[in-house]
């Protein structure tokens, strides 16, 4: 097998065009072509209004020629998840069932440990119901939700699956999200994506696997109280949220992989005696735009309209020592309602696969210090937080519409939007100042024109500002060794809510980081 980097095709290129393309590279006949798999596709869109495709794919040639070209040598890694099987006396047990709770509680399973499972929201399938009554009838499930239940936050979402992670295990991720029923495209594609409409999908898989290897997973059920004897974990007290139900699990491996929302668990965490240290992270607002406006930003005037909806990531440094910027970027999704706790607003932003309908958003961010909570408590930022997201609900009418205002006029100009906006269950036209900190509110305003500035339609007056996005990330960290336990033997924090990634996949490698740790150690 044979390497090619760089090959260049037109946005429309056929699999004959690019067999054509890697023959005339070799210097050899399309028809010496065995196979041809693609290994990454980025558009490039430099030299607009031409845009290409940029290529790498490994290639099996007849006979021997692949001898010809020792440069391009390729041989194919094994990205499976391999253990041998080993026992242990006491189960270990997983807090939570999002990407850092699935991808651990899949490989304790294939290491042979029978893992159980908490996870105080419901099944992806019931989930998606009680998402859907909120949405549709502001009736909001505190236990399922947008940020609760299986898959985490990030089964409402986009899937993206980019990172600034390239390793080994990053790899690991992507091959066993592929093999659960992700598409192909992922593998290869440089800004991946599953859609949540697929990703609930991959999610039933990786359950019913994990189940079959001779795991345990218990919906609505809820993390109580940890039991310690001479600092190590002794037992668990879990009770099921819909019947009151509790029961006792002795453990010695306790994997806490919270996601960033879970604010009663880390104060019951708190009070146990763990230690937990405040961190920084970012709030401001989703920022909706038109996509056809954002296609045309970064590909230009009439651009070939097989390319997909273009995507946009941005940040400005700014005088005030903040910095401003763009995350989960949604192209052709929606706003949607991310409350977890009665009278609060919380937005994130999601997108199918296809990534078709009419609007673009992303969240448009503050990075907020440490300084800026009231206190140095452990947990002042998860007040910080629910502070504005209270301001947020009581300025959006208190029945759970979010707050919103053009750009315009929250830079001081009388234009409206033009946006349809995509929020449900409705948006309240409202001044969002009164829902921001004061230093969130001045710097996107000295943030808004710079980023248009380097995008021009980005942050055009008639785009939408939805309030408030608090959640991109997680207030605490909890402390853990180098051996990823905290303070309290036997208890591994993990993932994302703990402080230890940042999205879907690097969630996902922390999860098969700490369990292979754990099998390492038995």
């Amino acid at each position: 097998m044979i390497k090619i980097d760089e090959l260049k095709l037109e946005v429309d290129y056929t699999e004959q065009d690019l067999l054509k393309a890697c023959a005339k590279k070799l210097g050899i006949k399309a028809s010496d072509i065995l196979s041809c798999k693609l290994l990454k596709k980025s558009i490039d869109a430099r030299r607009k209004p031409h845009i290409f495709y940029s290529l790498s794919v490994s290639l099996v040639l007849k006979g021997n020629l692949e001898n010809k070209f020792p440069d391009k040598n390729y041989e194919e890694a094994d990205y499976s998840l391999h253990f041998e099987q080993k026992t242990t006396t006491l189960r270990p047990v997983v807090v939570g069932f999002g990407p850092s709770g699935m991808f651990a509680a899949l490989c304790l399973a294939k290491m042979g440990l029978r893992p159980i499972v908490l996870e105080q929201g419901k099944c992806v399938e019931d989930r998606d119901k009680d998402v859907l009554d909120f949405w549709t009838n502001r009736k909001l499930n505190v236990y399922s939700n947008v940020q609760f239940g299986e898959g985490g936050a990030g089964t409402f979402s986009d899937g993206k699956l980019n990172t600034n992670v390239n390793n080994f295990t990053c790899k690991q991720v992507l091959h066993e999200l592929y093999r659960l029923g992700a598409p192909e495209q992922i593998l290869y594609e440089a800004k991946a994506h599953i859609g949540s409409d697929k990703l609930k999908k991959v999610v039933v898989s990786l359950r019913k696997e994990v189940i079959s290897l001779g795991g345990e997973i218990f919906f609505s059920t809820k993390l109580q109280k940890i039991n310690c004897v001479d600092g190590c974990v002794k037992s668990i007290l879990a009770q099921n949220v819909l019947t009151g139900e509790a029961k006792t699990i002795e453990t010695n491996h306790l994997l806490l992989c919270l996601g960033h929302s879970a604010r009663d668990t880390f104060r019951m965490l708190h009070a146990s005696g763990m230690e937990i240290r405040q961190k920084p992270f970012a709030m401001g607002v989703r920022i909706e735009q038109k996509q056809e406006d954002i296609n045309t930003m970064q590909y230009g005037e009439g651009y070939n309209k097989k390319l997909p909806s273009a995507d946009y990531k941005l940040v400005c440094h700014l005088p005030n020592g903040r910095s401003v910027f763009t995350f989960c970027m949604c192209p052709g999704g929606e706003v949607v309602a991310s409350s977890s706790g009665e009278g609060e607003i919380v937005t994130n932003g999601m997108s199918d696969f296809a990534r078709d309908k009419e609007n673009a958003n992303s969240a448009l961010l503050i990075n907020v210090l440490e300084e800026d909570y009231a206190t140095k408590h452990p947990l002042s930022g998860l007040d910080f937080q629910a502070q504005w997201e209270k301001k947020a609900f009581e300025l959006g009418g208190k029945n759970y519409n979010a707050p919103a205002q053009s750009v315009g006029e929250f830079l001081g100009k009388k234009i409206r939007t033009n946006i349809n906006p995509t929020y449900r269950p409705g948006i309240t036209l409202a001044d969002l100042s009164k829902c921001l900190p004061g230093f969130v509110c001045d710097s996107l305003r000295q943030g808004l024109p710079l980023l248009n500035q380097k995008a021009k339609g980005f942050a055009k007056d008639e785009n939408l500002l939805i309030g408030v996005e608090t959640r991109s990330s997680s207030p605490i960290t909890i402390v853990r060794s180098d051996t990823f336990e905290t303070n309290i033997k036997g208890i591994y924090p993990v993932g994302e809510g703990a402080g230890y990634a940042g999205g879907i996949v690097t969630s996902a490698q922390d999860g098969i980081k700490v369990a292979t740790s754990i099998y390492n150690n038995l």
